[in-house]
């Protein structure tokens, strides 16, 4: 017990000698501080006094002393402002981007406040007519304010212009990183050297950040369902993988299962897919009709009027969806109102290829005969018939919105460019391994082929001329491609073959820079945005009579001599209309055949004209009739009138 005591005494003492020497410290702290201010206060007071020497008792020493530790780089780094720190060894490009953060969102800003610094630097006083007499005291107050109260402002002027530099210096950095204006296309160092022999698995193990190779992968999901293909939505968050009767929805950025479900029954097949307005809605053209789903799975609408589709499309800005079937008829289903627009019937057979071209929402549509034709849903015929492949269906088609070109694949192997201003062929190519079963054209024009088990693609200078080697390669052995489609915003394209889907990394392809104008294609919004933007988009939807061929006649004015002749024509067609005669209703057996119709035609003629006869045999009595009576009448008249007083003596006995 004794040993442990002194051992806690002996802490307790050295405890009690930290504390004091801690003390000791800080008072000599203190009086350190309290030397530094009054030097500093004598330094000001020796600074106003204009009559003290350099090296007096009162500053002077103390300013010689503070002058001659600090070197000329330190003063010349005091004297430096703010901008000029921020702005030391950039760039004249990185200096005019920040000067455009610094003056504002609008131009307007940055005159209001030039104006300022103009009033400022010229020693303009400020009126002060309008202010009250508290305002005027409070504003000579702070205008005559003492040193200390001015030296808070400067440094709270300071420390605002400090955030303002630092905030306009990281958004220039910002546009740098996220808004770049080349494209990543590779390029080789010589001429001995092919991009097409660059693999994906070299890309991913050598070339690739870890978070764009991880969009290298296969999914297998077996042979037993058929031939597998791929749908991404607007914004490139999702994708909708179907074949045979199973469908799923998979978010791409999670590389996750969002839904999936399969179909029921033993003769339902999927063949065609397309998102509507956003990722939350998609529409399944089925065996017999078109089906709509939400991303639970669960079946929203029947479209009932859609028989037999093979291809279907959506118009975002006119919330419009279209689809094509075996019979040849191409509809316009309004996804807002669920109602059907119009109903078109193009007279060439089925057709399994329907393209829209984004610039003006018109319809392609390609048939077997080798003939694509373009619609929209105001006219009721075509609006333009090409003759693209001769003597060859039609197996695929693309269309680049930005180049104005169109490229068919024919079975004939055949890719054709086609020029949409003119609806001349510009060049073509052939491919091998198989008929070109699937085409698309990505956001920056890159030219995706699949034929067989291979994947070609080309760059955007293939579209305008003829290109001898293509960009790159990629093929999937033992399979058949069925679909092929770029990822939006993502240099990333999608493989539909027999054994389930393939992502692939096709570097220049996507667009680098998000279109915050267009809705439902930000792929990071949550519920709040998509119910704004599906609100938003709502009020700006488009008309479908608006869908034309050169979409800059929407705006202006109509001539009057078209308007005119346009109204004559409708009122001619309004009064030639025939009433539409009742269809005769099917009766027993032998009362139905032609014969019998064609008998009751001529009995229902023989009873209309012996009525017509009898109408006009009345019409003809009656008006005897009354002549007659008007000659009786006349007669009468006459007879009982007495004689005139001109007439004869010998007549007036009478």
């Amino acid at each position: 017990m004794t040993g442990a005591i002194s051992k806690k005494s002996k802490r307790k003492k050295s405890k009690d000698r930290s504390r004091k020497d801690n003390d000791n410290e800080n008072n000599s702290d203190d009086n350190n501080k309290k030397d530094f201010s009054s030097r500093g206060r004598r330094r000001h007071r020796s600074d106003d006094n204009d009559d003290d020497e350099e090296g007096s008792v009162d500053g002077g020493t103390y300013d010689v002393a503070y002058t001659t530790n600090t070197t000329g780089a330190e003063e010349d780094e005091e004297k430096k402002s703010g901008k000029e720190y921020f702005l030391e060894g950039r760039s004249e490009d990185d200096v005019k981007r920040i000067d455009k953060y610094l003056e504002g969102p609008h131009p307007h800003h940055s005159k209001v406040r030039n104006s300022l610094y103009q009033k400022e630097d010229d020693d303009i006083e400020l009126s002060t007519k309008n202010l009250s007499a508290h305002q005027k005291r409070s504003f000579d107050k702070r205008r005559n304010s003492s040193k200390k109260g001015r030296k808070k402002i400067d440094t709270k002027l300071e420390r605002l212009e400090y955030k303002k530099l630092a905030a306009a210096t990281a958004a220039a950095d910002a546009q740098v990183v996220l808004h770049t204006e080349d494209i990543g296309l590779i390029e080789v160092e010589n001429d001995m050297e092919r991009t097409t022999r660059l693999s994906q698995k070299e890309l991913k193990n050598k070339h690739l950040s870890r978070q764009t190779a991880q969009n290298i992968y296969d999914l297998r999901l077996g042979t037993g369902a058929g031939s597998y293909g791929i749908q991404f939505d607007r914004s490139g968050r999702h994708g909708l993988l179907y074949g045979g009767k199973h469908i799923s929805l998979m978010d791409c950025h999670l590389r996750s299962l969002v839904t999936e479900f399969h179909l029921p029954g033993d003769e339902e097949v999927i063949r065609d897919v397309t998102f509507l307005h956003n990722s939350s809605l998609f529409a399944v053209a089925q065996r017999n009709h078109v089906y709509i789903y939400d991303d639970n799975g669960a079946e929203i609408h029947h479209c009932k009027d859609h028989i037999d589709p093979m291809a279907l499309e959506y118009l975002p800005h006119h919330w419009l969806m279209a689809s094509v079937g075996r019979a040849g008829y191409l509809k316009y289903h309004d996804v807002s109102t669920g109602t059907l627009i119009s109903e078109h019937r193009t007279k060439m057979g089925p057709c399994n290829v329907l393209r829209q071209n984004l610039s003006n929402a018109i319809l392609h549509c390609g048939h077997t005969n080798g003939t694509v034709t373009l619609w929209s849903p105001s006219s009721s015929t075509y609006l333009v018939k090409m003759l693209c492949h001769k003597g060859a269906p039609i197996t695929s088609m693309a269309i680049s919105a930005s180049s104005n070109t169109m490229i068919t694949g024919g079975a004939d192997r055949q890719i054709r460019i086609w020029d949409l201003r003119t609806y001349k062929e510009l060049h073509s190519y052939t491919t091998y391994g198989g008929i070109p079963s699937s085409l698309d054209v990505s956001q920056r024009d890159v030219l995706g082929v699949g034929h067989g088990p291979h994947a070609t693609f080309w760059k955007p200078e293939a579209l305008q001329k003829k290109e001898r080697n293509p960009y790159m390669h990629h093929s999937v052995p033992t399979t058949t491609l069925r679909t092929l489609r770029f990822r939006p915003y993502e240099d990333v394209c999608g493989l539909g073959h027999n054994q389930g889907i393939s992502s692939i990394v096709i570097p220049g392809s996507g667009e680098p820079n998000l279109d915050t104008n267009e809705y439902h294609t930000n792929p990071y919004q949550d519920n709040k945005q998509r119910r704004e933007a599906e609100v938003r988009s709502l009020l700006d939807k488009l008309q479908p009579n608006m869908i034309a061929l050169d979409p800059d006649v929407v705006g202006t004015v109509e001539p009057t001599h078209l308007r005119q002749e346009r109204l004559k024509d409708l009122q001619d067609e309004a009064n030639n209309k025939e009433q539409k005669k009742p269809k005769l209703k099917k009766k027993k057996r032998g009362k139905s055949k032609i014969k019998t119709q064609v008998k009751r035609k001529s009995q229902f003629a023989q009873e209309d004209m012996t009525k017509k006869l009898r109408e006009s045999k009345k019409e003809d009595e009656e008006e005897s009739n009354a002549n007659l009576k008007s000659n009786n009448k006349d007669k009468s008249n006459s007879d009982n009138s007495p004689p005139s007083p001109n007439a004869p003596i010998a007549l007036k006995r009478f």
